[in-house]
C-alpha cells in the first residue's frame, strides 16, 4: 500500500479547486445564485470580476475584510469562522484558518497581531487579539483584551490604525455599552438626554431603554489600555476612515422605520472631530443637526443600511475617485463616492453612485495592489469576492497644483487652528500650555466665524473647572460668546448657577440675533431649565416677554425651537399659535413636529382648538412612512387625549373616534383633472407666463403634487427621492418639467429599480432593501415606504435594471397652467421666499 503525502501548498490548491468546483455547482443551480459581475453598473473604464463566490454551507457569508503583512485578504464570517484569500493569483485560493473564532465585524492586521471586533451571540464580544506565536502561519492565541457588550447588530464594528500608526481607532453602534474602564474622554462627560418637552420612544419599542450617549468611536494601545473616548451620538455606523490630512470619518445608519417623521435622520457622513456628540437620541429624540452642541453631517446620503467605507487612496483610479470616500449601502446594494471638499475647518460634499447591482448586499471593502476587493453577504445571505479595478485609458491626471488656493490655505489654517483647541481636550495634567490660557483660548473662539472652531472651543471649555470660566462668560460682550458659553454652563454647572445664567441670557437683544444664533440662545435656555433648575414665575414671564412677536419667524429650524419654548412656558396664545401652524405647515414632517410639540401643553385649549387637532390626526390617516410611523402618530395622539378630562373626552367622543378612513374610500377632495400635460406645452406656459408667480401657492402646490412625499425642499420632505433644494439651480425649465412629467426619460443610478422575474412568470419591480437568508424585501412603492413586497431568492429565474422610474407619473394632471407656473417657480427658486425670482420679473425669464 502506497501512501501519498502532499505539501502543504499542494493541499491549499487542491482545496481552492474544490472549492471552485462548488462555486461553479452553486451558480449553475436554479433561482439566484451570487450577482453576476456583469450586473454590476460601474462607470466607464471600470470592470468587476467575481474572484470567489462563497459557499454557504463551508464559507457563511463573509462581513468584514482586512489585509494581512503578506498581501493576503482575511476575512470573517457572521456566523462562522475566519478565512484568508490569496488573491495573487487569478483563481483565488481560500483557506479556513484554524483558530476557533466567529463574528468579527471588524479586522485590523497590525502590530504583529490580527485584531477582530466580535459582535457575536455565540462568543463574548469585544476587541480580540490573535497572534501565531509558533511561526506556522496559523494564528493560535486570542486575547480579549477589551471585553464589550454584543449580539445585536448594533455592537462592536470597524478597526483602523490612527494617524500616526501607534493606537487603534473602532467604533461601535448604540447597542454597545461604553467599556467599564475608559481612562481619557475627548468627549466631556456629562451627556444626558436634552429634551425640553419629553420624548416619546420608538413606536415598536426598538431600543426603547438605550439612553445616552449612544454609538462611540475610541482610541486605544495595542494591548486595549489607554482607551480615550473620542465621539459619541451616533446610531450605527459600521466603518471608519481617515482622509489624507488624518481627519476621521465615518457613515451612520438611519432609522428606516422613523421615515416620513422630522426626527427621521438620513444614513449620513460625519466628520468625527475631537469630543464631538453626534445627537443620537432613542425614538422622537434625535437630536436636530442645526442645534449648536451636536456636530451634524458632512454628507446627508439617504435611505439605506452602511457598512464597510475607505477612501480610495492607493487605486489605480482616476484622480476623482481615488482621492474619494467610498461607502458601502448594504439595503440597497449600492457603493457611492463621496467628494469631500474644505468647507472651514470641517467638509461638505456630494456624492454618486459608483457600483450597484440587486442584489448587492455590500459589507466591507478594501483598496490592494491598486483595486478594490469587495465582499457581500451579511445576515446568512448569499456571499461573494469581487475585485473592482480600473482598466481604461490611463488617467490624465493634472500635475499637482504647488500654488494652494487660497480657500485651501485658510482651510488648512482654520484645522490647524481647530486643533489647537482639540489639544485641550484633555485632563488639566495634559494640557500642552497654562490653565488661564486655555480657558482664555477656549472663550476666545467662542465666537469664531467657523461653527467647527466655535465647537471645539465649547469642549475645551467643558473640560475645565465652571469657576474658572463662568463669570466670563456670563458678562461676555459677544451675544454667540454668551449664548455658547451658557450651553456649556448648563453641561457643567450647578443649580445655584441657575439664576445667573437665566438672567444673562435675558439680556440679550434676541429679535437682533442671527436665525442660528436665535437657535442657540433657545438651546442655552431650554438646557438652563432641563439641568440646572426650572424656571421660576418670573423668569418664565421675562422669556415669554423676550420671545413675545418671534414666533413664527418663517425659518422653519428657528419656528421649531420657538414652537417647543413657547409650549413649555404656556406663553399666552402659544397653543393657538403653534396649532395654525401645524395646518398651514406643507409637509408632514413639520405638521408631526407641531403635533408632538402640542401634545402635553396645557395653555389655552378649548373645544375648537381640541377638535381642529384631532382633525388633523383624522386626516393623517391615509399618510405613509416607515414602519413607526403610524405607531408615533397614534402613541402622540393618546398622549393628548390623556390629558382630556372624562367630560372632554366625552364631549369630544366624535372627533377622538371619527369614522375610519381606509386607503378603499376615495379622497373627499380629490382635485379634478384638468388635463394630461406634455412638456412641450408646460414649457410654453412657463415660459410665456407674465404673472408674478405665487411663493405660497407654488409651496402648496409642492403639496398638492405629493412631492414631500419623497423629496425635500430645505428641512422639509421625504428622503426617499432626491433633495430638490439646488434644482433650480442646476436645471432649466425644461428639464424640471422632464423630470416630472416623463420620469423615465432618465433615471439616476442612486434611485435605479430592478426588475425581478420569478420562476412564475411574475415581474416585481422596485428597490431591494432589506434581505435575511434567501428572502429578499423589495420596496414597490415610493408613496407607501412601509409595503413590502418579500422574493424567495429561489424563485427569481432573472434580474434585469429597470427602465421604468419608481416615480409615479401624471402628478401635474390636476393642476391648472397657473397652479404649475407657480410650482416651477418655487423649484427653481429652492423654496426661498426672497428669491430674485420672486422680487425681480426679469429674473423669471
Amino acid at each position: 500500500m502506497h501512501r501519498i503525502t502532499l505539501h502543504p501548498k499542494s493541499i491549499s490548491v487542491i482545496v481552492s479547486l474544490c472549492l471552485l468546483a462548488t462555486a461553479a455547482r452553486l451558480s449553475s443551480a436554479g433561482g439566484l445564485g451570487v450577482t453576476p459581475p456583469d450586473q454590476f453598473k460601474v462607470p466607464a473604464g471600470f470592470e468587476v470580476e467575481l474572484i470567489h463566490q462563497v459557499d454557504p454551507e463551508s464559507e457563511g457569508s463573509w462581513v468584514s475584510l482586512t489585509v494581512d503583512p503578506q498581501g493576503r485578504l482575511i476575512a470573517c464570517d457572521q456566523l462562522g469562522g475566519l478565512f484568508r484569500i490569496d488573491v495573487s493569483e487569478p483563481n483565488a485560493v481560500v483557506e479556513k484558518l484554524n483558530i476557533d473564532f466567529e463574528g468579527a465585524q471588524g479586522l485590523l492586521c497590525a502590530f504583529g497581531s490580527l485584531y477582530a471586533n466580535v459582535n457575536s451571540r455565540n462568543q463574548p464580544s469585544g476587541l480580540y487579539r490573535l497572534t501565531d506565536t509558533d511561526g506556522d502561519d496559523q494564528y493560535d492565541t486570542k486575547e480579549h483584551i477589551v471585553p464589550l457588550n454584543g449580539g445585536s447588530e448594533h455592537g462592536p464594528h470597524g478597526l483602523i490604525l490612527t494617524p500616526d500608526g501607534k493606537r487603534i481607532l473602532m467604533v461601535a453602534g448604540n447597542n454597545t455599552t461604553l467599556p467599564e474602564t475608559i481612562e481619557h474622554s475627548r468627549v466631556p462627560r456629562n451627556w444626558d438626554e436634552d429634551h425640553l418637552l419629553g420624548r416619546m420612544p420608538d413606536a415598536r419599542g426598538h431600543n426603547a431603554n438605550r439612553l445616552a450617549p449612544g454609538g462611540f468611536i475610541m482610541s486605544l494601545d495595542p494591548d486595549g489600555s489607554n482607551r480615550e473616548l473620542i465621539a459619541t451620538g451616533f446610531r450605527n455606523p459600521y466603518d471608519i476612515a481617515l482622509n489624507h490630512e488624518g481627519e476621521l470619518f465615518t457613515y451612520d445608519a438611519d432609522m428606516e422605520w422613523d421615515v416620513g417623521t422630522p426626527w427621521y435622520r438620513p444614513t449620513r457622513i460625519n466628520h468625527v472631530i475631537s469630543g464631538a456628540e453626534f445627537g443620537w437620541r432613542n425614538g422622537t429624540g434625535k437630536w436636530p443637526a442645526y442645534y449648536p452642541d451636536s456636530f451634524g453631517a458632512a454628507v446627508d446620503i439617504g435611505p439605506g443600511s452602511p457598512t464597510g467605507i475607505c477612501f480610495g487612496y492607493g487605486s489605480n483610479f482616476p484622480a476623482k475617485y481615488r482621492d474619494a470616500l467610498f461607502i458601502a449601502d448594504w439595503s440597497y446594494g449600492s457603493i457611492h463616492a463621496v467628494f469631500l471638499n474644505d468647507d472651514g475647518s470641517t467638509y461638505s460634499g456630494t456624492y454618486e453612485t459608483f457600483a450597484n447591482a440587486a442584489p448587492l448586499p455590500a459589507t466591507d471593502m478594501v483598496i490592494h495592489d491598486g483595486a478594490m476587493y469587495l465582499t457581500i453577504g451579511g445576515r446568512e445571505t448569499q456571499s461573494g469576492l469581487y475585485r473592482i479595478f480600473y482598466s481604461g485609458d490611463a488617467p490624465s491626471d493634472s500635475e499637482p497644483d504647488d500654488n494652494l488656493s487660497a480657500e485651501k490655505v485658510d482651510a488648512a489654517s482654520l484645522r490647524v487652528l481647530r486643533g489647537q483647541l482639540e489639544s485641550l481636550h484633555v485632563d488639566d495634567e495634559a494640557l500642552p500650555c497654562g490653565m488661564n490660557e486655555a480657558v482664555s483660548m477656549a472663550i476666545e473662539h467662542l465666537d469664531h466665524d467657523d461653527r467647527s472652531v466655535r465647537f471645539a472651543a465649547r469642549v475645551a471649555l467643558e473640560h475645565r473647572n465652571v469657576e474658572l470660566w463662568k463669570q466670563p462668560i456670563l458678562s461676555a460682550e459677544s451675544p454667540r460668546t454668551r449664548t455658547l458659553g451658557i450651553i456649556a454652563l448648563a453641561r457643567c454647572g450647578k443649580p445655584t448657577d441657575q439664576a445667573a445664567a437665566t438672567a444673562s441670557l435675558l439680556t440679550l437683544p434676541f429679535d437682533s440675533l442671527t436665525p442660528d444664533d436665535r437657535i442657540a440662545f433657545l438651546r442655552a435656555a431650554g438646557l438652563v431649565t432641563m439641568r440646572l433648575g426650572e424656571f421660576n414665575d418670573d423668569q418664565r414671564a421675562a422669556l415669554i416677554k423676550k420671545l413675545d412677536g418671534q414666533f413664527p419667524s418663517g425659518t422653519d429650524s428657528l419656528d421649531r425651537e420657538l414652537a417647543m419654548m413657547l409650549v413649555y412656558l404656556r406663553a399666552p396664545g402659544s397653543t393657538e399659535s403653534v396649532l395654525t401652524k401645524l395646518l398651514e405647515s406643507p409637509s408632514q414632517e413639520s405638521q408631526i413636529h407641531y403635533a408632538m410639540t402640542l401634545r402635553g401643553a396645557s395653555e389655552g385649549w378649548d373645544d375648537d382648538k381640541r377638535k381642529r387637532l384631532l382633525g388633523w390626526f383624522h386626516e393623517m390617516a391615509t399618510a405613509r412612512g416607515g414602519m413607526s410611523f403610524g405607531g408615533f402618530l397614534k402613541n402622540i395622539k393618546q398622549e393628548f387625549i390623556s390629558h382630556l378630562s372624562d367630560a372632554d373626552r366625552e364631549r369630544l367622543a366624535s372627533s377622538i373616534s371619527p369614522p375610519i378612513v381606509t386607503d378603499d374610500l376615495e379622497p373627499t377632495e380629490a382635485r379634478p383633472m384638468v388635463k394630461q400635460w406634455t412638456v412641450e406645452e408646460l414649457e410654453g406656459v412657463v415660459n410665456a407666463s407674465t404673472r408674478p408667480a405665487d411663493f405660497e401657492n407654488g409651496k402648496d402646490m409642492f403639496a398638492v403634487a405629493q412631492c414631500f412625499k419623497c423629496h425635500r425642499m430645505g428641512l422639509q420632505g421625504g428622503i426617499l427621492g432626491p433633495d430638490l433644494t439646488s434644482a433650480g439651480g442646476k436645471f432649466s425649465v425644461h428639464d424640471l418639467l422632464v423630470s416630472i412629467i416623463e420620469p423615465s426619460k432618465v433615471i439616476s443610478d442612486q434611485y435605479s429599480a430592478t426588475q425581478f422575474l420569478t420562476e412564475d412568470g411574475e415581474i416585481v419591480t422596485g428597490r431591494v432593501i432589506n434581505m435575511h437568508r434567501n428572502e429578499l424585501n423589495v420596496l414597490t412603492n415610493m408613496l407607501d415606504p412601509s409595503s413590502l413586497t418579500k422574493l424567495n431568492r429561489d424563485d427569481i429565474a432573472e434580474t434585469f435594471e429597470a427602465k421604468i422610474s419608481m416615480m409615479p407619473t401624471g402628478l401635474l394632471d390636476t393642476l391648472t397652467a397657473e397652479e404649475i407656473v407657480d410650482l416651477v417657480t418655487y423649484l427653481r427658486s429652492g423654496g426661498n421666499a426672497n428669491h430674485r425670482l420672486y422680487t425681480d420679473p426679469v429674473a423669471a425669464k
